[in-house]
């Protein structure tokens, strides 16, 4: 049955950066780099929507540090996202930030039309309040089940078994950024690479009461090579 608009009417893409703003990402440069890095990722992100006109990307941004608070609480159409920098203070309170996102992926808000969402998780230390509760929200969620979950490991402090556990796939490991330069790399495969995956066609048939939809993910980018600059 052919929907109102015809079969490839525009469906919703949410794109959600998830930030580590704890105080030890204040340290060697790594939330500027994080700044710089998502900052610069944005005009590829465009690129990729305006390639895929039947994906609506919508974009917005949550920090935990000490609890959790949207930085951009909007979906906010890519065409009109404009990234405003964090700052780093506080411990790291993980498991508030993925309960907050599990409320947005309720229906409703959410629609059962949506493609399925790309979370990107990025934390450079260990969750300091209830990770677990938290990813049980998440996952109790069709959209946190289905969605795209990617996690960035800034620095060798961080947790990788907790970002493991984030991802839910034995093939799909977090992303190692030791330096700026890995971390630029990275944040930009995953606003093109993997947002091209998941809004492509193959993820056309996806909604919440389907099974599970498998968006492949693209094979990741090599880090660069190491240099003095590894300093995280």
């Amino acid at each position: 049955m052919k929907r109102p608009g015809g079969e490839l009417a525009t469906r919703p893409l949410h794109f959600i950066w998830i930030a580590d703003c704890s105080g030890s990402m204040a340290v060697d440069g790594k939330i500027q780099a994080l700044n710089y890095a998502i900052r610069n990722a944005i005009p590829d992100m465009r690129s990729v929507a305006d390639d895929n006109p039947n994906a609506e990307v919508l974009v917005r941004a949550i920090k935990f540090s000490n609890g959790a608070q949207w930085h951009i609480s909007q979906p906010t159409v890519v065409a009109d996202f404009e990234w405003t920098d964090l700052t780093a203070d506080g411990v790291t309170d993980m498991g508030k930030a993925l309960e907050m996102v599990a409320e947005q992926l309720r229906i409703p808000p959410m629609t059962d039309r949506a493609l399925p969402p790309v979370l990107v998780l990025i934390s450079d230390g260990q969750p300091t309040d209830d990770f677990e509760g938290g990813l049980r929200e998440l996952m109790d969620q069709p959209w946190g089940k289905k969605a795209v979950r990617i996690a960035i490991a800034i620095g060798e402090d961080a947790d990788h078994d907790v970002l493991q556990k984030f991802i839910g796939h034995a093939e799909i490991k977090p992303l190692q950024a030791n330096n700026s330069e890995a971390l630029v790399n990275y944040i930009k495969w995953v606003s093109t690479a993997v947002l091209k995956s998941a809004s492509s066609p193959a993820s056309q048939s996806a909604d919440a009461a389907a099974p599970a939809v498998h968006v492949p993910i693209p094979a990741a980018p090599d880090a660069g090579p190491a240099s003095a600059d590894d300093v995280w």
